[in-house]
């Protein structure tokens, strides 16, 4: 079973991919020059395996691996990270798809250092990587996912979102929001503290004017 044509896109993140315009889809289209897809309400949209033939990619005899990815933040989330394996080895069963690994990850999804994300993301420039399946798409990155996709899909490697909402934690989107604030409340520590040392510093440089034109001053009455 062809799997790779489970992800849709509509002609402006399809044209934003193939890199050309909407207007040059359309007239692509009415020439049979790549033909769009279109839904039972006559809507145009697009496939991976069209994003791949326009990049002169063959996946006949496509041997990468398809690659199951599930994150949590902490250790002490292992159910959590146990349900999200669970379901999608069941998503992978239920559609014929073999899973050739199964990486379970520990880390923030705002940290960008997480070793086996990284591992993952050099087997994707590699090009050993033809899916990645992921339940929601913070499991993969909390933000900037949209890059991270079409970065993945300018090595020929499709991201399955299954979106299933339960099985993204609650408490680590607001452990993430109190580390982004935590972040920002530093630098603008910094910022006010650096401003006060300018501050000071300013203070001090014009104290030792004074003094300097005081002292020439006095100089120049003794002469």
């Amino acid at each position: 079973m062809n799997t790779s044509n489970i992800t849709n896109y509509k002609p402006k993140d399809f044209a934003e991919l193939i890199g050309v315009s909407v207007k040059t889809l359309q007239r692509w289209d009415r020439e049979n020059i790549l033909k769009a897809n279109r839904t039972p309400t006559n809507r145009r949209y697009y496939t991976f395996d069209q994003y791949l033939a326009f990049k002169g990619i063959d996946n006949t005899d496509d041997s990468r691996q398809t690659v199951i990815y599930s994150r949590v933040s902490t250790r002490n989330q292992k159910d959590d990270l146990a349900n999200q394996v669970a379901f999608l080895r069941q998503f992978c069963n239920s559609r014929g798809m073999i899973a050739d690994q199964c990486i379970e990850d520990f880390g923030s999804g705002l940290n960008y250092n997480r070793k086996k994300w990284n591992i993952l993301l050099n087997e994707v420039m590699e090009r050993k990587i033809k899916t990645i399946i992921i339940t929601n798409k913070d499991r993969f990155i909390r933000f900037g996912f949209d890059w991270f996709e079409k970065f993945c899909m300018k090595f020929g490697t499709n991201i399955i979102v299954v979106n299933n909402e339960e099985l993204s934690p609650q408490e680590e989107l607001v452990q993430d929001i109190i580390s982004i604030l935590h972040v920002f409340s530093c630098r603008l520590y910094g910022l006010r503290k650096y401003k006060r040392q300018i501050q000071e510093d300013e203070e001090i440089a014009e104290e030792l004017q004074d003094r300097n034109k005081s002292h020439t001053g006095t100089e120049t009455a003794d002469k």
